[in-house]
C-alpha cells in the first residue's frame, strides 16, 4: 500500500472519528436529561446518571414540573414575548436597514460604525446603564417594557437586512418612484416581500435567543408569580438545600418540545433562510 493511500485513509479515519466524538459530546447531555427525567426520586438518589429508569412510563416528574413551575403561564408569557419581539425586530430592523442602505446622508457611515461598535460590546458591560433606564421608565416587572428592550438590542438583525438590501438592485426603487409610488410604498410593496430569506434568518436567530433568554428575563421580570418565562420557570427547583434535577430535566424536555415541533414543521424554510443568508452576507 502506497504512502499516499495510507495518508488518505488515516485522514478519513481521523475526520470521521472527530465527527463521531463531537456528535457524542453534543448528544450526551440530552440523553442524560431524558434518562433523569423518567426516574423516580428514589432512583435518582441511588443511581448514576447513565443508569436507565425502571419504567419509562413514569410521568410524575413532568406533571410536578408543569404544576410547581407554573409552566402554563410561563409558555403564555414566553410566546407573547416571542411574537411581539419578532414582529418588532423584523419591522424595525428592516426599516433601519432600508434607510441606511438606500439613502445617503451625512452621518450614515457614523451610524453604521456605532451599530458595529455596539455589537462588539459585551452585553453585561451595559447592564448598569440599561437597568437604570429601565428603572427610571418604570419598566421593571412591566412586560411591554421588557419586550421593547428586547426589540431594541438587536444590531445583528439590522446588518443582516443591510446585506440583503445591498444585493437588491436600486432600479426597482427608481422604477416604482417614477410610477408614483412613495418611499413607504417602495418598502412595503416592492422590497419587503423580497426579504423573505432575511426575515427567516432573523426570526431564527432572534427567536432562539429570546426563547432561551434567562439573564434579562430574571433581572427585569422579577415577579415570578406573574412574569415567569420558560427559561426562568425551572429556577423553582433550585435552592440552598440542593437542586431537584429530576424535575429540572423533565421541565427542560417540556420546553424543548415546542422548539422541536417548529423545527420539524419548518425545517425546509429554516435551512433555506440560513443558507441564503450565508450567501447574501
Amino acid at each position: 500500500m502506497s504512502f499516499s493511500r495510507v495518508k488518505k485513509i488515516s485522514w478519513l479515519v481521523f475526520k470521521y472519528a472527530t465527527l463521531v466524538f463531537g456528535s457524542f459530546v453534543s448528544v450526551l447531555p440530552v440523553v442524560v436529561c431524558v434518562i433523569t427525567a423518567f426516574k423516580t426520586p428514589e432512583e435518582y438518589a441511588s443511581t448514576n446518571v447513565m443508569t436507565m429508569p425502571q419504567s419509562w412510563a413514569y410521568l410524575d416528574n413532568f406533571i410536578q414540573a408543569w404544576k410547581q413551575a407554573n409552566m402554563g403561564l410561563a409558555f403564555r408569557n414566553s410566546i407573547t414575548i416571542l411574537i411581539f419581539v419578532l414582529i418588532g425586530s423584523v419591522f424595525t430592523g428592516s426599516m433601519v436597514a432600508y434607510v441606511l442602505s438606500r439613502f445617503k446622508f451625512f452621518g450614515n457611515g457614523i451610524i453604521r460604525s456605532l451599530f458595529l461598535f455596539a455589537s462588539l460590546l459585551p452585553g453585561i458591560a451595559m447592564q448598569v446603564s440599561v437597568y437604570q433606564i429601565m428603572y427610571t421608565l418604570g419598566w421593571i416587572n412591566f412586560l411591554p417594557g421588557y419586550i421593547i428592550m428586547m426589540c431594541g438590542t438587536d444590531v445583528i438583525s439590522i446588518y443582516i437586512f443591510i446585506q440583503f438590501f445591498e444585493n437588491i438592485s436600486t432600479s426597482l426603487d427608481e422604477s416604482a418612484i417614477m410610477d408614483g409610488c412613495t418611499y413607504f410604498g417602495v418598502f412595503f410593496r416592492i422590497l419587503f416581500p423580497l426579504l423573505k430569506p432575511a426575515i427567516v434568518t432573523v426570526m431564527i436567530l432572534k427567536g432562539v435567543g429570546v426563547y432561551n433568554e434567562y439573564y434579562n428575563a430574571n433581572l427585569y421580570l422579577q415577579d415570578k408569580n406573574r412574569f415567569v418565562t420558560v427559561a426562568t420557570s425551572l429556577f423553582k427547583f433550585t435552592g440552598p438545600l440542593g437542586n431537584q434535577y429530576n424535575f429540572i430535566c423533565a421541565g427542560v424536555i417540556i420546553t424543548m418540545i415546542p422548539a422541536l415541533i417548529v423545527f420539524v414543521l419548518c425545517q425546509k424554510q429554516i435551512y433555506s433562510g440560513l443558507t441564503q443568508g450565508a450567501v447574501k452576507g
